[in-house]
């Protein structure tokens, strides 16, 4: 948001929200016509124009897939910090400019002279539009930039985009709506002009569109790809073509480096940045960051492909949901999963820093119902595996096993990975003593009684030797007496008597706190009493078909205030919020931990790590 938003600052269809696109009905009822029903569409200009601006898109969604790879960029990173929630909100709508050139593409073919019946491309049309650019278009747009900066329509209109101190690609088209159309009114000029000459063609207009958005997006990707070495071999490119860290500096500097693409403009007006070449070099000389903690996580369903980072940043930027936009994605979203289970290696989906640390989240390249196929388990283990041996080999401090990669039945909490590697300089952590510390924290400290269904899994195990210990009866649901025994026997022996075995939901029909870790029915749930508080650790969570009984998330924590460059949601949590597993990985690094966590769940350690995750700024949700 601008300081002092003028005048047609918003644009015309901001509250059409998703449905934006719509205002494009008319192109697409021209192409239609045009192309199935005889009707006349000189050029068949509509038709180009919506593919045009499907391809700018993508150039757009390409560039934002590059700058955002965790592993391809950040050696030559400008600025090391990653953009914030505020700011994704805030470009979220970066693709306006597209729609606003397409209607005004269309406008000047119907109404304006020598705009219709375009010839075919020539190179003499594309060298006259880009020499227009490059003369009359750089310098209008060089005095209009500083225009710009003057401070009335800096805190009008500018001041919108330079409220990204750091820059995406696609921070380059996030202007106002105003703004935009005096850009328009620059840019039409070198293809107006070959109009007039009679050079101009079709695929002049798909040239110069995608060639200025690539430019543009280049400028703002933060991270440096021009080598030094260039440019002392060809001293003069600096003068003709912009580098990321250059334009770079505009935006820390703000007064500096105004031009477009070409920066003789500033030289000749006195605005070039006398810190342009060495901030070049500074971004070219390759920066080693040590990651000091992984999470490694999976995909949940078919749609949560989207959900990563680098696909589709601002799916990423929300909890995760099935939306309109998702379902129409559908195809995407299968091919994605192909070539997601094709590939070979665990990868890395984003990172953050806590405390000058660096924190990686890394992918297996598998859904949630794979981890149920027989035939896919040796495999997923074997990737598992691969991935501990990559952090271990890179000095790793802490790797964390999200999600299903702890599975009991997969890989014994993670304890086969020990066996195999004993010898392992990282700590291995499942997360789960905080998971279990979090449910606890949720129910009453008054409770006398709780009902426990999952409760032989490795958190109900933890959960019910906890509870007894502190003096809760604990119905636990079970058909195995043998399991059921194991585990009463660990709790102490003058407890033992608070852990009762059940094996049907209507035995807590009196009970109010219920402790789920095992998928319930409706009919199950049914036996719950009025009030209820289902407690939930369980994978996909209940169905809430009970409206007169509370249903619980799964076990969270809100992250510490001083983490930094977090622009993602971990699937459906709220921004700030990561699942507790992912927490206590956490809490195991900031804490310098040198044990191992993995396998059965210590329960003395429950209140240490509790202790220690609010010593180190985590929070309850």
């Amino acid at each position: 948001m601008a300081t002092q938003p003028g005048p047609l600052y918003e644009f015309p269809w901001h509250s059409l929200g998703g449905y934006k696109y719509l205002v494009l009905a008319p192109l697409v009822a021209r192409a239609i016509d045009a192309n199935f029903h005889g009707g006349k569409d000189p050029d068949n200009f509509s038709l180009h124009l919506l593919i045009a601006s499907a391809l700018r898109l993508l150039v757009g969604m390409a560039w934002m897939t590059v700058s955002r790879w965790p592993h391809l960029v950040p050696r030559y990173k400008i600025q090391r910090k990653g953009v914030t929630f505020k700011q994704m909100d805030r470009e979220e709508n970066w693709d306006d400019y597209i729609i606003l050139n397409a209607l005004l593409g269309f406008i000047f073919h119907e109404w304006v002279p020598h705009f219709q019946n375009l010839g075919p491309c020539t190179a003499s049309g594309l060298l006259i539009t880009a020499l227009i650019h490059i003369g009359p278009a750089e310098f209008l747009y060089y005095w209009l930039h500083r225009a710009l900066h003057h401070h009335s329509l800096y805190a009008k209109y500018h001041s919108h985009h330079h409220a990204s101190f750091l820059t995406e690609p696609v921070t380059a088209t996030v202007h106002p709506f105003m703004e935009h159309l005096m850009y328009a009114a620059v840019f039409v000029v070198p293809f107006y002009a070959t109009c007039l000459m009679g050079c101009a063609s079709v695929a002049g207009v798909y040239a110069y569109m995608l060639a200025f958005d690539v430019l543009n997006f280049m400028g703002h990707c933060n991270f440096e790809f021009f080598p030094v070495s260039l440019f002392r071999a060809l001293p003069f490119l600096k003068y003709l073509i912009y580098t990321p860290s250059f334009h770079s500096l505009h935006h820390t500097q703000v007064h500096t480096n105004f031009s477009l693409f070409m920066p003789i403009y500033d030289y000749l007006g006195g605005t070039w940045d006398p810190n342009s070449d060495a901030l070049h070099e500074a971004s070219r000389t390759p920066k080693k960051e040590q990651v000091e903690f992984v999470f490694l996580a999976h995909g949940m369903t078919i749609p949560s492909v989207l959900h990563m980072p680098f696909f589709l940043p601002y799916f990423a930027s929300k909890p995760f949901a099935i939306t309109a936009q998702q379902i129409l994605l559908l195809p995407v979203s299968v091919t994605l999963c192909l070539l997601y289970w094709a590939f070979a290696a665990a990868f890395p989906r984003s990172y953050t820093y806590l405390r000058g640390k660096r924190l990686e989240s890394w992918g297996i390249p598998r859904l949630g119902f794979h981890y149920f196929l027989w035939f896919e388990q040796k495999q997923i283990n074997r990737l598992i595996e691969g991935a501990i041996l990559k952090a271990d080999k890179q000095g790793v401090k802490v790797f964390t096993l999200g999600a299903l990669n702890k599975n009991e039945a997969l890989n014994g909490g993670g304890t086969a990975f020990l066996k195999h590697h004993p010898d392992l300089r990282l700590r291995l952590v499942h997360g789960n003593t905080l998971t279990a510390a979090v449910i606890l924290q949720e129910i009453s400290p008054d409770a006398k009684e709780v009902f426990l269904a999952g409760a032989t899994s490795k958190l109900g195990r933890a959960i019910a030797i906890y509870l007894a210990s502190k003096g809760t009866r604990v119905l636990m649901l079970t058909t195995s007496k043998e399991r059921f025994e194991a585990i009463r026997s660990e709790a102490p022996e003058e407890k033992q008597h608070l852990l009762v075995q059940v094996t049907d939901c209507k035995h807590a029909a009196h009970c109010r706190e219920w402790i789920v870790g095992k998928w319930l029915t409706a009919k199950q749930q049914s036996h719950a009493p009025k009030g209820t508080y289902f407690h939930q650790f369980v994978v996909p969570p209940l169905d809430e078909v009970r409206g007169d009984c509370v249903y619980g998330k799964l076990a969270a924590m809100r992250l510490p205030k001083d983490i930094e460059g977090l622009n993602t949601c971990e699937l459906q949590l709220q921004r700030g919020v990561v699942h507790a597993c992912h927490a206590g990985g956490l809490v195991h690094m900031l804490e310098g931990w040198e044990h191992h966590e993995v396998g059965a769940i210590d329960v003395a350690r429950i209140d240490i790590t509790w202790q220690a995750a609010m010593r180190q700024g985590f929070s309850r949700v």
